[in-house]
């Protein structure tokens, strides 16, 4: 299996895991502040990693060199989690899965700012096709929805979210000097940790912990170990073997994978229709995997 193929499969692990977020996200979004449940989801995921990076002796001396690095990191993924959630208490989630789907080309265009990473047409007509399945899918075949879209103040704060997402790809591979995806990722949880802990004090302290309902518990649990631990691990080995514009590609498959985790929560199945947009993400990835 060639790098670039585990780089693939990495990815795909990534989409199916964040969708996840966005089911149980969207159930407790209004419940808690979205900074002091990041900086405690951002702690639990940093412990997570750190523990299994101690565990296989990942740790280098050399990997402590420039920590300023992981400190930029931090702050585009501490930036995209905030701003997600607080766009979620004005933006439908429908809008705000449509924002989502600008990340690929976002991430393209950082791509070739960072690293002159070149999008060829075929890759830019597959992130076309993609774009126009992951919308598709999103509206749930509805041209009606589709056309009365209107951009809210909840979209635009989360757009710029997806733009510290987009940014943070390529800017993964710039900065690795070497070190292992579990030791860039806790150096990366830390920081992003610190610095939402300084950021958002005062809506840590007045938090009332102990009243919190179950689902925010619930979805702390899984997003700090699956949506954070192990996503940002896939994401930093996917990122060192992928161009930006094929690692964010896989965010096509999320509104797929989101359909998945409704069914699954016994929600209503789509219709037949919206299987085509799914049918269009496959076919671009598929595109996207040939060399």
């Amino acid at each position: 299996m060639t790098p670039a193929l585990r780089g693939h499969l990495a990815m795909l692990a990534f989409s199916a895991l964040i969708a996840g977020s966005f089911s149980l996200g969207g159930m407790m979004a209004n419940m808690i502040s979205p900074t002091a449940f990041s900086a405690l989801r951002f702690l639990l995921a940093a412990s997570f990693v750190g523990a299994a990076a101690l565990a296989t002796g990942a740790f280098r001396r050399q990997d402590r060199q420039a920590p300023w690095r992981y400190l930029l990191l931090g702050l585009c993924l501490a930036a995209y989690f905030v701003l997600m959630f607080e766009g979620l208490k004005t933006a439908p989630p429908v809008a705000t899965a449509a924002v989502f789907t600008l990340t690929p080309i976002l991430a393209a265009g950082f791509g070739w700012l960072l690293l002159r990473q070149i999008t060829t047409p075929r890759i830019a007509f597959a992130l076309t096709i993609g774009g126009a399945g992951a919308v598709w899918v999103i509206f749930r075949a509805d041209l009606a929805a589709l056309l009365r879209f209107q951009v809210g103040k909840g979209e635009i704060t989360y757009f710029w979210g997806c733009v510290a997402h987009a940014f943070y790809t390529p800017l993964v591979r710039k900065l690795n000097r070497g070190e292992s995806p579990l030791v860039f990722s806790f150096g990366v949880l830390v920081t992003g940790f610190l610095l939402l802990t300084l950021w958002g004090w005062p809506d840590i302290r007045a938090t009332d912990w102990t009243t919190l309902p179950a689902i925010v518990w619930i979805t702390l649990l899984y997003t700090a170990f699956f949506a954070s631990a192990v996503t940002f691990v896939l994401l930093q080995y996917a990122a060192l073997r992928l161009p930006a514009s094929k690692v964010m590609a896989y965010t096509y498959l999320t509104p797929s994978w989101v359909i998945l985790w409704e069914i699954a929560l016994a929600n209503p199945a789509p219709s037949g229709l919206v299987l085509l947009g799914v049918g269009a993400t496959v076919a671009a990835l598929a595109m996207l995997v040939r060399e």
